[in-house]
This record gives structure tokens, C-alpha cells and sequence, in this order.
């Protein structure tokens, strides 16, 4: 098994990574990164009701969709992101244990006891310091986890804390959990780098076929082409949600502002809006302007500038639609 030590911090690279492992690499990989501040969707999640927009925005957070299901999690600097990228060894193609066990073990060695949880989570003191999904396509399986190791809990709560009743869809939701960090356990004081080394030396022991690998320059090209396509693509972040509801009632700057819309494919198939001091010509005139227009903050600011709306009936319009 090809063991990685990926020292990228960019989400959207890491994600592509994991993408071209799987799709583009014949051999079974072993993968360790950090990401900078990023929500990371499953994909089969409605993006925008998993997130804190305004939060998200204001702190420059990037959003990634991910190969694999499940719900939405939080990655900083603090946390260690492992993968397994292997063709069948078990009867079972989905098999979170197996791909645990060597985690649990390492953790173990640090004197940590670790129970896996009913959500394939791993807990201490009953509490979360890892959240795993899988990826299954023919004979191949991704199985990729958190390790939150020394992450900023508040800024997690933050980025994933949503407005319940603004969605409504079909989408997967996510379940919350109370999460700990493990540095708060650790019985021998350490930094996250040793953490990660610790953890990539263990893999290393476990099988003797297992070596280090470093990405090539063409690997390292053509990750980059995968994340510029595909992952830092508003289409596939965001826009490959399912079909959803949108509803949101405000008071902005003393109006009662109202707007209900259905969305499909990122699109805003219908919009109903209405606002106590705006006449109805010009809210007529809103609905026409930002039908067929991505839900996506700078999409409907710049239908709405084209059609010479006045600037902070612009701003409110759009605090009222995320």
C-alpha cells in the first residue's frame, strides 16, 4: 500500500486528491492531510442548509462537496483527515471496522481509549473526535475520516450551526454531535505534526508491503486539473444539491421582507416575494429579473445591478435569500 503524507493545505486539492487516487491509481493508498478552514459536504447534501452562510462567508471558509455520503464536517489546521483507498479485501465492500481498527489501535498505543459509535463515529468520553464515510465504485473503496486533534471548537459549532425551517428537500441531513479534541486526553504531550507522524509510522508497521509514496510532479499536475474542473466548482459545490424549498421572513431596515423559492439544479425555478414599503411593480419586477438565475450571492447581485436596482434594496434582497 502506497502510504502519503500530503502536506497541501488547500481543501480543494485534497479532495481532488482523493478523487484521483481512487479513479486514476491501481494500487491501494494510505493518505494523510490537514485542510485550512473548510465545511466538507457529502454528496448527496442540500450544501447551503448544511452551512452557516453569513459565518462562512465572513471568515473566508472554503466549501467542498466530497466523493463520499454522510453529513457535513468541519476541517482547520487542528485536524488530521486520513483515507483509505483500497480494492475489496472483505466479503463486504462497506466495512468502516476494518478501516478503523488501525486507528483505534494507534490511538490505543497513546494510551486512549477509543469506542467505536453507532454512526461509524469514534468517541471518547462520549464524545466525537472522528466522523468517517465511505465510497464504494465497483471492486474500490474510500474510506476517509476526522481526526480532531487540536481543531478550533468554536469556530466548528459556527460553521455548521444552520437556521432550522429555511430548507426544506430531500436531501441527507446531518446528525450533530457533541466533539472533543485529543489533544485534551493525550497522556504524553504532543503536537499535531508528531500526532500525524505517530499515525503514518503505525500504517507503515502493519504490513511490510507498505511504503512511502510522494506525489510526482505529474500526479501533483493533474490533482490540481481535478480540483480547477471539478472542486472549486460552485456547479458541484453547490449547484448538484437536490431540488429544495427555500423560505425566509426578515425585518430589514424597518421592512417586513418575505421570500419563498424552489430551486433545482442550483437554479431559482420560482420566486415569490414580497415587502411592506416595496410597490408591487417593482417586486413584479424582482421576481422576473432573478427567475432562471443561480442561487449564488453574486449571480443574483449582478442580474439585480443590470436592472439598475437601487444598492441597498440589493443588500437586502440578498440577506434575505441565504
Amino acid at each position: 500500500m502506497l502510504c502519503i503524507l500530503n502536506i497541501n493545505p488547500d481543501p480543494y486539492f485534497n479532495i481532488a486528491c482523493e478523487d484521483y487516487l481512487f479513479n486514476e491509481l491501481k494500487e491501494d493508498c494510505f493518505m494523510l492531510y490537514r485542510n485550512e478552514n473548510a465545511v466538507i459536504v457529502g454528496k448527496h447534501q442540500n450544501t447551503l442548509a448544511e452551512i452557516n452562510y453569513k459565518y462562512v462567508k465572513e471568515n473566508n471558509i472554503k466549501v467542498v462537496r466530497r466523493l463520499s455520503g454522510g453529513g457535513t464536517v468541519y476541517h482547520d489546521l487542528g485536524n488530521l483527515n486520513f483515507a483509505f483507498i483500497q480494492k475489496n479485501q472483505s466479503p463486504n465492500l462497506v466495512d468502516f471496522k476494518r478501516h478503523l481498527k488501525p486507528i483505534v489501535d494507534v490511538l490505543a498505543k497513546m494510551g486512549l481509549s477509543v469506542e467505536i459509535g453507532k454512526k461509524n463515529d469514534l468517541i471518547i468520553d462520549g464524545k466525537k473526535i472522528s466522523g468517517n464515510a465511505e465510497h464504494v465504485y465497483k471492486d474500490k473503496v474510500l474510506h476517509h475520516g476526522t481526526l480532531l486533534f487540536s481543531s478550533d471548537l468554536i469556530k466548528l459549532s459556527q460553521a455548521i450551526k444552520v437556521t432550522p425551517n429555511k430548507y426544506e428537500d430531500k436531501a441527507v441531513k446531518s446528525i450533530r454531535s457533541k466533539v472533543v479534541n485529543i489533544k485534551e486526553f493525550l497522556l504524553v504531550p504532543m503536537d499535531i505534526l508528531r500526532f500525524a507522524q505517530l499515525v503514518m509510522e503505525h500504517i507503515l508497521a502493519n504490513h511490510p508491503e507498505n511504503r512511502l509514496y510522494q506525489l510526482s510532479d505529474d500526479d501533483i499536475q493533474r490533482i490540481q486539473a481535478i480540483a480547477d474542473a471539478k472542486y472549486a466548482n460552485w456547479e458541484w459545490n453547490y449547484a448538484y444539491s437536490p431540488p429544495y424549498r427555500f423560505y425566509n421572513q426578515q425585518i430589514v431596515e424597518k421592512d417586513n421582507y418575505e421570500i419563498e423559492m424552489n430551486i433545482d439544479n442550483g437554479l431559482i425555478k420560482k420566486i415569490k416575494f414580497s415587502a411592506s414599503y416595496i410597490n408591487q411593480e417593482v417586486i413584479t419586477e424582482i421576481e422576473d429579473i432573478l427567475e432562471e438565475c443561480k442561487h449564488k450571492e453574486q449571480a443574483i447581485r449582478t442580474r439585480l445591478e443590470k436592472n439598475k436596482m437601487n444598492n441597498n434594496l440589493i443588500d437586502a434582497i440578498i440577506s434575505i435569500m441565504f
